[in-house]
């Protein structure tokens, strides 16, 4: 069986640590989670950058390898945040001129929408040409889901929500063919404004989830954030159920990925995503707690998960965000997790 259809398949989120010779993780902290480039948390002068980033991107493939993972990524490593390496990338915006939206106690700059968004060429084919190219595992790329980037715009043409993010659903959708084409074995959406934005979410989220893989000739995944734990910490009492989940039954895409470990997710919640026969990527390592799981936490946790996900659709994964980690303690998690879903196999 290929390992990304074997139960209990190992996997990441998308992200792994870069290198302090090349981005300053300072600087990156204080940006946060840019939604307009950053260029300038990349230490390495740009004649240089891109060669820089390849052989960072070598690393991470070596290290997830070498932690057992079964199902890889490139750690995201050429990214200055999840989204803005696509978001940034496609036409009908002013990132001369960005917007900024209020979040918090201080404005967010943003891409402005001034035009029809259009992908004006594969963004991230030569980074899945790169890592397909340098493991003989399966290989798994992620974009940002296209309702996402709808909410963290700027619009001035679309002046409708579903319009802007339907928009931005048809650039992804060309991405994700080109991916599947160059070799992609999983295809993954970042979404975490469902939770941000549910009322929205429920009236089009799916839509746009639908159009965004319509035609999709791979096995593909949405992935929901509660947040970055390293960022921005959490009371683990109150957040223990997503806003916008159980819906995603009646997407397209073939696995759901949720953070279960930092937030102590209500396992319940995840009943009718399983009835719908979809494959559940559960988060089995907190990446707000600097402590290295032992393999036998990591075994608990997958116990519990499937008390409510079969083992032929459970697929384990640590909860998101690891480039903030530092590269030690991320590596070492990994490691936990590929052992304790070893014991559970074993137990099987």
């Amino acid at each position: 069986m290929h390992a990304v259809d074997a139960p209990l398949t190992t996997t990441v989120v998308g992200s792994y640590p870069q290198p302090d010779w090349l981005v300053d993780r300072a600087l990156l902290a204080e940006h946060g989670v840019p939604r307009v480039r950053a260029e300038d948390v990349w230490r390495v002068p740009e004649p240089y950058l891109e060669q820089a980033q390849d052989d960072a991107t070598l690393l991470a493939i070596r290290a997830l390898e070498r932690a057992g993972v079964e199902v890889i990524t490139d750690g995201e490593i050429r990214r200055e945040s999840y989204s803005n390496r696509f978001a940034t990338a496609v036409e009908g915006i002013d990132l001369q001129q960005p917007g900024a939206l209020q979040r918090g106690n201080r404005p967010t700059m943003v891409p402005r929408v001034i035009g029809p968004i259009q992908r004006r060429r594969p963004v991230e084919v030569r980074d899945l040409q790169f890592l397909r190219s340098n493991t003989d595992r399966p290989v798994k790329i992620t974009l940002p889901e296209p309702f996402t980037m709808a909410q963290q715009a700027q619009d001035e043409y679309y002046h409708d929500d579903r319009a802007l993010a339907l928009a931005y659903a048809a650039a992804v959708n060309a991405e994700v063919h080109d991916l599947f084409a160059a070799g992609a074995d999983v295809v993954q959406l970042d979404e975490p404004w469902f939770r941000n934005a549910p009322e929205k979410a429920r009236v089009f989220g799916v839509a746009v989830v639908n159009r965004a893989l319509q035609g999709a000739t791979g096995t593909t995944a949405v992935h929901l954030c509660f947040g970055y734990a390293a960022l921005v910490p959490k009371p683990r009492d109150s957040l223990n159920r997503y806003a916008f989940l159980e819906q995603l039954a009646e997407c397209s895409a073939d696995q759901i990925s949720i953070e279960a470990a930092q937030p102590r997710l209500d396992l319940a919640q995840l009943r009718p995503l399983v009835e719908s026969g979809k494959r559940i990527m559960v988060g089995v390592l907190d990446l707000g707690d600097p402590r290295v799981e032992t393999p036998e936490e990591v075994a608990e946790r997958l116990r519990a998960a499937l008390e409510y996900v079969p083992a032929e659709q459970l697929i384990v994964a640590p909860d998101c965000g690891m480039k903030y980690l530092p590269a030690d303690t991320a590596f070492n998690k990994l490691r936990a997790m590929v052992e304790g879903a070893r014991l559970v196999r074993e137990g099987m």
